[in-house]
C-alpha cells in the first residue's frame, strides 16, 4: 500500500466504528469460499439501536457524497431488510425523503400476497446490502425490480473486500464487485474498502491492532484485486 494515498475520512471513520461495535474483528476466519481470511466484518452485529443509527449515518453520508441517482430503495432478504428502512429514516433526517421496499424469503398467500413489500418499485431502485459475496443477491434484486417495470439503478454496500470470486471452486480474475459491475452493468458503492482497512491497520497506534496489518496484507497479496 502506497504511503502517500490520501486517507478517505469518511471510511476510516466508518473502519473505526466497525472495530469498536465488534462488527470488525481480526483473528482467523473461514470465508464460503473457503478461504482463511485474517478479519471477518459481520453487518449482523450491529445489533442496538445505537449502532444501526450510526451505520445508517455512514450509508446516507456516502451515498449522498457519491452522486448516484436514485429514486428508492430496495433491501434484499435479510440483512438488507433493516439497512433499507434505516437508511431511508436517516436519508430524509438529512432532507432527501425517499421510499423503500424489501422481499421476503418466501410469497406470503394471505393478506396482501407475494414477495414484495413496501413502496411500489418504481423509477431508479438503489439496492442496498452489507457485502458482495456472489453477487447472487444483486442477481436476485435485479430480477424483481425489473418484473415490476422499474430500473436497477446501482448497488451501495458497507465493505468491499477487493478480492477474488470463485468461479467453479477456481479463484477468478474479478471480484464479485467487479463482476456487478461489468457484468450485470450497475455502479457499486461502498463506504470503505480493504484498502481503506490496511490503511487504518498501518496508521493506528494500537499495537494489538498493527499486528494483524502484515497478514491482512498478505491476504490482500493473495487474494486481491
Amino acid at each position: 500500500m502506497s504511503p502517500t494515498r490520501e486517507a478517505d475520512p469518511l471510511a476510516q471513520d466508518f473502519v473505526t466504528f466497525s472495530v469498536e461495535a465488534g462488527v470488525l474483528r481480526f483473528g482467523e476466519f473461514k470465508t464460503k469460499a473457503g478461504r482463511l481470511s485474517p478479519y471477518f466484518f459481520n453487518a449482523g452485529l450491529f445489533d442496538d439501536g445505537a449502532k444501526l443509527g450510526r451505520l445508517a449515518e455512514f450509508y446516507a453520508r456516502r451515498l449522498i457524497a457519491s452522486g448516484l441517482q436514485f429514486d428508492m430503495l430496495f433491501g434484499p432478504a435479510y440483512k438488507g431488510i433493516a439497512l433499507a428502512a434505516a437508511v431511508s429514516v436517516e436519508l430524509a433526517r438529512q432532507g432527501r425523503n425517499v421510499p423503500y421496499a424489501y422481499n421476503r424469503k418466501e410469497a406470503k398467500d394471505h393478506g396482501e400476497g407475494g414477495t414484495l413489500v413496501g413502496a411500489k418499485l418504481a423509477g431508479r431502485v438503489l439496492i442496498i446490502d452489507d457485502v458482495i459475496s456472489a453477487g447472487t443477491s444483486v442477481r436476485e434484486s435485479i430480477s424483481m425490480i425489473q418484473a415490476a417495470g422499474a430500473t436497477p439503478s446501482a448497488v451501495v454496500i458497507a465493505l468491499d473486500r477487493q478480492e477474488k470470486a470463485t468461479d467453479n471452486g477456481n479463484d477468478a480474475p474479478w471480484s464479485a464487485v467487479q463482476f456487478v459491475q461489468r457484468q450485470l452493468g450497475l455502479d457499486v458503492c461502498a463506504i470503505a474498502t480493504l484498502k481503506d482497512l490496511l490503511q487504518y491497520l498501518d496508521t493506528n497506534q494500537d499495537p494489538a491492532l498493527g499486528a494483524h496489518g502484515a497478514r491482512v496484507a498478505a491476504y490482500r497479496d493473495r487474494y486481491g484485486v
